[in-house]
């Protein structure tokens, strides 16, 4: 088990409470990799023993990373860090794959599998005429049973008419009868949780996650899919790489 990184000490100029300032120093050792995901923090009594703390200010300490989402609880075992995503724009990939990549568990808690009249965005979204039906699964998403986000997905009738067939992955199932997107456009941006989704993703109530808008498509160009994603932000980076156009060739 790692200790906490060297170089802890009270700052007087601080005013902010001793908790806070320890607070600070777990959560940097965390960015900084001293601890990685899924790793155990030490218990409140080692760091009170390590940190010359008492272990009140320890406890607090270990609750202020647990609000920012950077260490989760799992009763009767201790506290861990919290997975995190690190998702490439450039890769189309499904949820399952990306955390089976890392390591973790993939897992959905289904909310709604059913079969309904197509609203006007889904229509438009999936170049569907009116009175079409779609198939709307709607279900959290998990990695080692940490809730990372709540999804929406909609997929045309006529190509998933039994939404309550699909198990762990969409795009697995998609796949197995010749549906999978080959290619999608994506739309990111940040939004408050309003209480309703805060509870779904077990997180404060306004605060800040990212709404990602996904529509996939066939190698045909026809649309199959459009996700709607309400992801957890301390536990979601995404990662663009960008490249400056050669001298003397047109951009």
């Amino acid at each position: 088990m790692n200790t906490p990184g060297p170089g802890f000490q009270v700052n007087l100029d601080d005013n902010s409470p001793l908790y806070m300032q320890l607070a600070r120093k777990l959560a940097q050792d965390v960015r900084d990799g001293r601890y990685q995901a899924d790793q155990a923090l030490p218990s409140e009594r080692m760091l009170s023993e390590q940190l010359d703390v008492s272990r009140v200010t320890a406890r607090k300490a270990i609750d202020q990373l647990v609000e920012q989402g950077l260490v989760v609880r799992r009763r009767g075992s201790g506290n861990y860090i919290a997975p995190r995503i690190e998702q490439p724009l450039s890769n189309l990939s499904s949820f399952s794959e990306q955390l089976q990549q890392r390591g973790y568990t993939p897992r959905s808690e289904w909310l709604r599998r059913e079969v309904v009249l197509a609203d006007a965005d889904e229509q438009l979204s999936l170049g569907l005429s009116p009175g079409a039906r779609v198939a709307r699964l709607e279900r959290l998403r998990l990695a080692d049973d940490v809730v990372m986000a709540y999804e929406i997905s909609v997929i045309p009738a006529t190509v998933l008419p039994r939404p309550d067939g699909v198990a762990a992955s969409l795009y697995a199932h998609l796949g197995k009868s010749g549906h999978m997107p080959v290619r999608a456009l994506q739309h990111i941006r940040a939004m408050n949780a309003d209480a309703e989704l805060a509870a779904r993703l077990d997180v404060p109530e306004g605060r800040a996650v990212l709404f990602i808008t996904r529509i996939g498509y066939l190698e045909s160009g026809e649309p199959v899919e459009l996700t709607h994603s309400y992801c957890r932000s301390d536990h979601y980076d995404f990662v663009a790489e960008l490249r400056r156009p050669t001298p003397g060739v047109p951009a």
